[in-house]
C-alpha cells in the first residue's frame, strides 16, 4: 500500500468503457513521514476522496480489483481508503500487545 495526498482531479473525454462514471484524481505519493517521494500520478477514486485528503492507494492487480462494479479494468492505481489518523513510531519500535477481543487467540 502507498500513502498519498489528493492534489486535484483529472478529466478524460475518452475512457475505457468500464471506467465511465469513475472519478480520476491527481495524487502525490508520500513516504511515512508525509514527504513527497515522486511525481504526481492519476488514480481511480473508489472511496469518494477529495482534494487535500490523505489516502491509501494500491497498485497493479489490486487496483484493478478495487472497482466496485467492474473487475479487471485497465487501472494501475486506485484510492482505497481515506486516513483519519496516522501514528508513526520510531524505527524498530513495535507494540506486541494483543488487545482483548481483537484476535482469534485472545
Amino acid at each position: 500500500m502507498i500513502l498519498g495526498r489528493v492534489r486535484g482531479t483529472a478529466v478524460c473525454t475518452v475512457k475505457y468503457p468500464d471506467l465511465e462514471g469513475m472519478k480520476l484524481l491527481l495524487v502525490e505519493p508520500l513516504d511515512r513521514y508525509l514527504k513527497p517521494v515522486g511525481p504526481f500520478q492519476v488514480a481511480v477514486d473508489v472511496v469518494q476522496a477529495g482534494p487535500g485528503d490523505l489516502c491509501v492507494m494500491v497498485r497493479s492487480r489490486e487496483a484493478a480489483l478495487a472497482m466496485e462494479i467492474h473487475k479487471f479494468v485497465p487501472v494501475d492505481l486506485a484510492l482505497v481508503g481515506v486516513i483519519d489518523e496516522l501514528v508513526v513510531r520510531p524505527d524498530g519500535e513495535f507494540d506486541f500487545t494483543l488487545k482483548k477481543g481483537m484476535h482469534k487467540y485472545t
